[in-house]
């Protein structure tokens, strides 16, 4: 027995997909994102199924005595699988021609983890937390979602059929239960546990099971709510908690939890008081609504991959009508998903056995396709000499503690190597200094030195600030609290070697940078607060280090160049496909665009005189040297520099070589 057919249900649908596109699109409005809350449209599509899931089972159940597993999963096959193989197919095109080789690995193992039901797992696993930047260049991570409602698929209707058939009485008590456990461990793993929390059914489940609740009570129980007055407020009540959710709930807050009930309970509002004469249930029902509905499916597969691949490109880095473009090729491949792989797969009266021999056919192909392209180390050959070899961890990570945990880390606020020396060398800064350190760490320990890590992301030294990222309104853990605990340990050195360095153009002039040639870098913009001490962040910078080079011996890094591109991205974009060939010139920037850009940097460094004070300037290595009036950011075979700021580890090696120079100076001056 078929259900009723519900078009605000796929109304609904539309309202969901429609938050995670725009959630994932980034749109951006005078420095505001105002739809951070959309990933919540994943939690409506699990109510939806574990609504209907439900719904199809117990009404087989009531009317027949029995369920058809074999029919109940010759449908989801067909709903499910064709049209995810097919974005897969075309995706690996595309992967193959722009991905570099360690990213076409983490592609290839994220395809044969969503073929498996198992991507979930898998980037959980692979450390990454939903809503990061990093994963929104990876363009099947949408998939985890996928994997959580099959694996609910595979075990929901096996244990429903055992308590329907043996405790009956017991259905709705277990439903219940199931939701209130799931729930709770869903607020305590949030806490706890976040990346396991958001990634795994057992504290998903609770979405698809108050579904599976409405079900039961429509289907076993016959009920419905009768009370018209309720039936024409509470929709809308529904509407108004799933819109708040949308603009003003972020990826920084506890999620799933309680928090995110609120939203549920809206779309539940909607599901259960729904009728035919109440204004939103004729809304979520029109056309446009139910069309869009209708294509939701191919809508959600299709958006994250065109978005990463975008992003890889960095064909949306500047441009609203780029992003709108996207949205049009995003329904257009949607549109021909929908009539040319669902319908076509979803018709019974096409031949079962033709349609799973296709799906095995495509399913085989591309697990032995991204096999061996695992195998075969992301078929290197296929690319450029210098793109061949480049990790797919950026040099500001690399350097761990003994924890095997990065050094540049929000939590880590202190790393130390080679403890038993008691000569100490200290570096201070942000992820421009983590850049260099995994190397600089190497060669100072080899001198027999110790060395001693405060390093973190968007934090230059200024005592007396909080940093403030605009993007956020977040504070981070950059602030006066975490300056003044660093001024008391270092206020204790006697003798020992500091590095002071950071992106300053980036704090001095709070404008990202623009190589006014293309390459335009959307770092955040920082703003500093003052919490007491100094005027500004000079003073305090200036102020500061002068107060410990009393005791102790400065090396101050002055600005490393900034490109405005990722260097690697920029040759497989302008290459011409299936060519190793690339004009080297391209990828040069002004110097006097670098000079204009540091002019107050160079300022601060210059105003910090002593005997005590030593000086390193990284754009001597790269700029105005090999090519007249121009930065060169690599040569035949290395990167000097691999994103838009931050140096590749070559560039790194060159400019540690200038620092262990003045350190064998400030050796030769104690000797």
């Amino acid at each position: 027995m078929t259900l009723t057919y519900r078009p605000e249900i796929d109304g609904l649908r539309t309202i969901a997909v429609g938050a995670v596109i725009l959630y994932h699109a980034q749109i951006t409005i005078f420095g505001y994102q105002p739809f951070n809350g959309g990933f919540i449209g994943v939690d409506i599509f699990f109510v939806i199924s574990g609504y209907l899931i439900t719904s199809i089972i117990l009404k087989e159940l009531v009317t027949t005595g029995s369920f058809s597993f074999k029919h109940f999963y010759k449908k989801r096959i067909r709903r499910i699988l064709p049209a995810l193989l097919f974005v897969m197919l075309l995706s690996l095109a595309f992967a193959w021609i722009y991905l570099l080789p360690s990213n076409f690995i983490d592609f290839s193992k994220s395809i044969l983890y969503s073929l498996g039901f198992s991507s979930n797992f898998y980037f959980w696993h692979s450390g990454l937390l939903y809503g990061a930047d990093s994963g929104f260049f990876r363009p099947f991570l949408h998939t985890w979602s996928l994997s959580v409602e099959e694996q609910y698929y595979i075990l929901f209707p096996i244990v429903l059929l055992i308590i329907y058939k043996y405790f009956r009485k017991f259905l709705i008590h277990t439903l219940v239960l199931g939701f209130v456990i799931s729930l709770v461990l869903a607020d305590w793993g949030s806490r706890n546990y976040p990346s396991a929390s958001f990634y795994f059914l057992h504290t998903r489940m609770w979405e698809l099971l108050i579904g599976s609740i409405l079900a039961y009570f429509e289907i076993i129980k016959c009920y419905k709510n009768k009370i018209q007055s309720l039936n024409l407020i509470l929709p809308s009540l529904g509407l108004i908690l799933i819109g708040h959710s949308i603009l003003f709930f972020n990826d920084k807050m506890l999620h799933p939890s309680f928090y995110t009930l609120s939203p549920i309970i809206g779309v539940c509002l909607i599901i259960w008081f729904s009728n035919k004469d109440e204004w939103i249930t004729k809304i979520l029902s029109t056309k446009l609504f139910v069309g869009i509905g209708l294509i939701s499916y191919s809508l959600y597969l299709w958006h994250y991959p065109v978005f990463a691949f975008a992003r890889i490109l960095e064909f949306t880095q500047s441009s609203i009508f780029n992003k709108l473009l996207l949205g049009i090729i995003i329904l257009i491949l949607s549109i021909v998903s929908y009539y040319f792989v669902e319908l076509p797969f979803r018709n019974k009266k096409n031949n079962f056995k033709i349609m799973i021999c296709l799906i095995l056919l495509t399913f085989t192909f591309l697990t032995i396709s991204n096999l061996n392209i695992i195998l075969k180390n992301g078929y290197k050959n296929r690319l450029p000499e210098i793109l061949r070899n480049i990790s797919s961890e950026q040099p500001y990570v690399l350097l761990k503690n003994s924890d095997n945990k990065s050094c540049i880390n929000e939590i880590i606020e202190v790393c130390k190597f080679n403890n038993f020396s008691n000569r100490k060398i200290y570096i201070i800064g942000d992820s421009h200094m983590a850049s260099i350190m995994y190397d600089l760490k190497d060669k100072i320990v080899e001198n027999q030195y110790q060395f001693i890590t405060y390093v973190l992301p968007g934090c230059v030294f200024s005592p007396g600030f909080d940093i403030i990222k605009i993007k956020t309104k977040k504070i981070t853990t950059c602030n006066n609290q975490y300056f003044q605990k660093l001024k008391k340990t270092l206020s204790k050195e006697k003798n020992s070697i500091f590095i002071f360095g950071g992106r300053f153009p980036q704090y001095l002039t709070n404008t990202p940078f623009d190589n006014l040639e293309g390459g335009f870098d959307r770092e955040r913009i920082l703003r500093h607060v003052k919490v007491a001490d100094y005027e500004n962040i000079q003073n305090s910078f200036r102020n500061e280090v002068l107060e410990i080079s009393k005791n102790n011996k400065i090396i101050l890094i002055y600005p490393i160049p900034e490109v405005g591109w990722d260097v690697a991205k920029k040759i497989l974009r302008d290459r011409k496909i299936f060519s190793q060939k690339f004009d080297l010139k391209e990828i040069t920037t002004s110097f006097e665009v670098f000079q204009n850009r540091t002019n107050s940097s160079f300022e601060l460094l210059n105003s910090i005189e002593g005997d005590d004070i030593y000086r390193v300037y990284p754009h001597k290595l790269f700029c105005d040297t090999r090519i007249k009036d121009r930065c060169v950011t690599h040569d035949d075979k290395n990167f000097f520099y691999f994103d838009s700021h931050h140096p590749s580890l070559k560039g790194a090696e060159m400019i540690n070589d200038l620092i262990m120079k003045e350190i064998k100076k400030i050796e030769l001056k104690l000797n």
